[in-house]
């Protein structure tokens, strides 16, 4: 039995519980840790959630959580924060070993075998821990301490789970991203993902959780992320939720829903359509529309449909479209992805996401690696290196371009120039652009806008064979959008005049803005 003053409501001592993470920004508020402490059943009152970010020293975060004087700390592991939460339990374990380390998260729920984070940890739980955390520390505060460092977590319902929405702190309402889900899982088996391993897609109880989200929206949170992988995969549901933020609709509401491409029907559209612009954002999931690589994946997809959708959605609703598309899998060379980007870019969406292939520990893409020669990076995040398919310098190329993408078309920024820049053969034009500005400047992060604008102009005139005056005109506009101050070198010799500032129909809303951020 640890030793301490024992509680009389629970029985156990009175002791320490931290719940921490570290996230990539401090707009992200942790999901998973919420869910933790609502499920600490008599043991919640002696929990405590304590969050960082990735890039504070693992010393200073150590010593923050060393002041909370803690008897058990769980951390929760991802891809993002592994390597700064081995330093962290590193230091933790060397300063003060006696305190029970408890990990758990994808990261480290499959081929833990490999992870140096185990050698630090007391524990490891595997799957999804929001009850088996709970069920370890009472038993470890009971003197009943596993002789298994591995914790197995049952499957456990949504239905049994409880609801970690009022976990969120006025502080988390005031400056953080809201994230919530009203289902768990997915029923398809896309093999670079996670969810391939899950049987199906398991629903939250509809009117609990409605009524969750109405305290949520009392409490003034108008920023609802749901984290869902399949939120229109059951059309009622989907359906209830639409309505549901209709009836509460204001200026300042704004909802990201993650959507299947190829499902969208009339039911479905005709209240999409009723959301004006700025409230709604889709996380649209393409990765690829190679039917031969689709195969391979496991990936079932009408790519018609979905492309016929985009469009609609494009032209018929004020949804804010960030698509998805995946570079490296297994069978896609640069002519099948660019021909894929293409097809995507025609749709016209306002971002089109460019991803590199990542092996996610226990994700089934591993199976694939001797016949297609998958070389992945030992160190998160496992990016792919090199495939039988594209070389090493072919994704290096396709990273860059990547950056470059969301700098100048995802960005808004350039506008205008876009029409210029991406007339025809979009993919090939903008590769030849990105192969240029990296040639030129060296570098794809730390460039100055106002840089970016003289070289965006000199790669148009000089490499894409646009005329002087015309990509004065564009780049112009876009400038003076900007709102920067100074000028561009191209425009000291322009011929042109100055022009009135124009509203740009793709600028971001600062809404958009927080949630890209």
């Amino acid at each position: 039995m640890l030793r301490g003053v024992t509680d009389t409501t629970t029985g156990y001592p009175k002791l320490t519980i931290v719940l921490t993470t570290l996230n990539a920004r401090y707009i992200h508020a942790s999901l998973g840790l919420r869910y933790l402490r609502a499920n600490m059943g008599n043991l919640q009152a002696q929990t405590s959630i304590k969050e960082f970010i990735i890039n504070q020293a693992p010393a200073d975060i150590a010593e923050q959580l060393l002041a909370l004087n803690p008897t058990i700390i769980g951390f929760g592991v991802y891809i993002w924060n592994v390597a700064q939460v081995t330093e962290v339990a590193a230091l933790l374990k060397r300063i003060a070993p006696e305190i029970i380390l408890i990990v758990g998260g994808p990261e480290v729920s499959y081929e833990w075998t490999e992870q140096p984070l185990t050698d630090h940890a007391d524990y490891l739980i595997t799957g999804a821990a929001d009850q088996s955390f709970a069920r370890l520390c009472r038993d470890i505060m009971g003197g009943a301490r596993p002789k298994n460092k591995i914790v197995e977590s049952a499957f456990v319902a949504p239905t049994d789970l409880a609801l970690p929405y009022d976990e969120y702190t006025e502080e988390d309402i005031a400056h953080r991203l809201i994230y919530v889900e009203a289902s768990r899982g997915c029923p398809f088996k896309c093999e670079f993902c996670l969810s391939a391993l899950d049987k199906t897609a398991w629903p939250f109880d509809l009117e609990r959780f409605l009524a969750a989200m109405d305290r949520l929206h009392r409490r003034d949170v108008r920023h609802f992320k749901f984290v869902d992988r399949t939120f229109n995969l059951k059309v009622e549901t989907g359906e209830r939720i639409l309505q549901f933020f209709l009836d509460r609709l204001d200026e300042r509401l704004f909802l990201h829903f993650e959507v299947i491409p190829d499902r969208l029907p009339d039911r479905l559209k005709n209240l999409i359509a009723r959301f004006p612009a700025g409230s709604l954002q889709f996380e649209i999931g393409i990765q690829t529309l190679n039917p031969t690589v689709q195969d391979h994946i496991s990936r079932r997809q009408d790519n018609a449909k979905s492309l016929d959708n985009l469009r609609w959605l494009r032209q018929h609703s004020h949804a804010h479209l960030h698509v998805d598309l995946i570079a490296g899998l297994p069978g896609e060379d640069l002519t099948s992805f660019g021909r894929g980007f293409d097809q995507l870019n025609a749709c016209d969406p306002h971002e089109i996401q460019v991803g590199i292939l990542k092996r996610l520990r226990g994700a089934p893409i591993a199976r694939h690696t001797q016949a297609f020669d998958l070389r992945f990076n030992p160190a998160p995040p496992y990016n792919i290196l090199s495939t039988r398919d594209m070389s090493f310098q072919t994704l290096q190329r396709i990273q860059r371009f990547a950056r470059y993408w969301d700098m100048i078309a995802n960005s808004g920024r350039f506008s205008a120039t876009k029409s210029l820049l991406l007339a025809d053969a979009p993919f090939a034009r903008f590769m030849q652009l990105s192969d240029w500005i990296h040639a030129n400047g060296g570098q794809t992060h730390g460039i100055a806008l106002m840089r970016l604008f003289d070289m965006v102009h000199r790669a148009l005139t000089e490499v894409l064979d646009v005329a002087r005056r015309d990509a004065d005109h564009v780049l112009q506009i876009d400038f003076e959008r900007s709102g920067l101050k100074g000028r561009p070198s191209f425009l000291d010799t322009s011929p042109l005049p100055k022009s009135r500032p124009q509203s740009a129909e793709k600028s971001l809303s600062s809404r958009q803005s927080r949630h890209l951020g």
